[in-house]
């Protein structure tokens, strides 16, 4: 396996939005895509990760099909002038280099928003696609569980997951400290331009995946795109028409409308009775709520520059936490590097362990009629002692080889020693 690890990745760093949205897979898409691969170029250890930032293919080939696969996966999204798309990809045929992108990508070092907490989630989704289609190896499953438990150390020992980083995340941030984190208020969405779909993107993320919230209501002037991403997320769907009813309805409204004047009045608002609170908080520049809508009794506004500051204060220690998390990554890439090594040689080890096992058994088959069954007992623990004491200093000398870069010469000498070819790779475990 050593070397052999490669990727392909298109994200917002190297496509616009309009190239990624094309590119996108969902789980039947890509499921369907690892399938091909495995068929048309008998890959392994496979994972693609698809989300709205990045489309990635991780593979194990001695071969670099990193164009191919890329080709292949313009054509499965019906895509066929493929050399007008490439340029959109960065290829990475590098062992090393392929390993220590996936490791950033996982901990959020690459994210729109840097320490994005939703990545590690999304990995793991891809990671059981490969699981379910038995394109999971024992390298991809070191490799995963290495970068989960680096994910782990990175939000334990830095800050580089604390706040809320970007203005829509920020803002359902905010909704927990108003009404309380256990709570289930009504939450009426206006407006599903960019930062509408990242707000309920966020909604659906702090309800845990919980379908058909119809406490989460959506409002928009394309009635369309409204009824489509309530449908993804499981939310209700107004009438933009029936706006006044549903701001009375609301306990929290997060408004993006896009326009020169203020949607949200106080002229809008003048019938409204209410008995506690109600939040405004509104991401539109220019302001569509009224500043003045705060002077109504039990009205509360949040405008873009408050969102803005948490989250600018939140990004701020983040980044501040970049080289302390690349530090993680770096040690995680290099201790995986030496498992990784040790791939190489294991087969040697299991075949040299075989070999030698094999001469036990049939020393003490020899002997064994003259022997009563307490003495064969003993005899037969002896020699496994004996064997495990002779395979321990290989063992390390291959190791230590491994490390080294000189393993190949150390396994060409013990199977020229013990003409270890004849003898297969399975795990000896159960032997000693």
């Amino acid at each position: 396996m050593l070397d052999t690890f490669k990727t392909i990745s298109l994200s917002h760093k190297t496509a616009p939005l309009q190239v990624r949205e094309l590119i996108a897979l969902n789980e039947d898409e890509a499921k369907r895509l690892m399938l091909r691969l495995r068929d048309f170029f008998g890959l392994t250890d496979l994972l693609v990760i698809s989300t709205c930032n990045r489309t990635e293919v991780y593979y194990a080939f001695d071969q670099d099909l990193n164009a191919d696969i890329a080709r292949l996966l313009l054509i499965e999204k019906g895509l066929t002038d493929t050399d007008n798309y490439l340029p959109y990809f960065q290829f990475f045929s590098s062992h090393d280099e392929a390993v220590r992108h996936l490791f950033e990508v996982c901990v959020g070092l690459h994210s729109q928003v840097v320490g994005d907490m939703q990545i590690p989630n999304q990995v793991k989704q891809s990671y059981q696609w490969s699981a379910d289609l038995d394109m999971a190896g024992p390298f991809l499953h070191r490799l995963m569980h290495t970068i989960f438990f680096t994910n782990k150390r990175v939000a334990q020992e830095t800050p580089f997951r604390d706040g809320a980083a970007s203005v829509s995340y920020a803002a359902v941030e905010l909704i927990d400290e108003l009404i309380g984190e256990n709570q289930n208020p009504n939450i009426l969405v206006i407006g599903l331009g960019e930062i509408g779909t990242d707000v309920c993107k966020n909604l659906e993320a702090r309800s845990g995946g919980i379908r058909n919230q119809t406490n989460i209501t959506l409002c928009n002037r394309t009635q369309a795109k409204a009824e489509a991403l309530a449908s993804q997320y499981g939310f209700r769907v107004a009438d933009f028409a029936d706006l006044t009813d549903e701001i009375r309805r609301a306990h929290v409204i997060i408004s993006s409308v896009q326009r020169d004047e203020p949607l949200i009045t106080p002229a809008l608002l003048q019938d409204m009775n209410v008995l506690t609170f109600k939040y405004f908080i509104d991401l539109s520049v220019p302001r569509s709520v009224d500043a003045t809508v705060e002077q109504i009794p039990g009205m509360l506004v949040y405008n873009i520059d408050h969102i803005r500051n948490r989250a600018d204060e939140a990004l701020n220690q983040r980044l501040a936490a970049i080289p302390k998390v690349e530090a993680i990554v770096t040690q995680a890439v290099a201790e995986f590097g030496d498992w990784s090594k040790e791939m190489v040689v294991s087969p040697t080890i299991n075949k040299l362990k075989n070999a030698l096992e094999q001469i036990r058994r049939d020393e003490i088959a020899r002997h064994l009629k003259h022997l009563t069954p307490d003495e064969s007992e003993k005899v037969d623990k002896i020699t496994k002692g004996i064997m495990q004491k002779i395979i321990k200093l290989p063992v390390l000398q291959l190791k230590a080889a491994c490390k080294r870069g000189e393993a190949e010469t150390l396994i060409d000498v013990l199977n020229d020693l013990f003409d270890l070819e004849k003898h297969s790779v399975e795990d000896p475990k159960h032997i000693f």
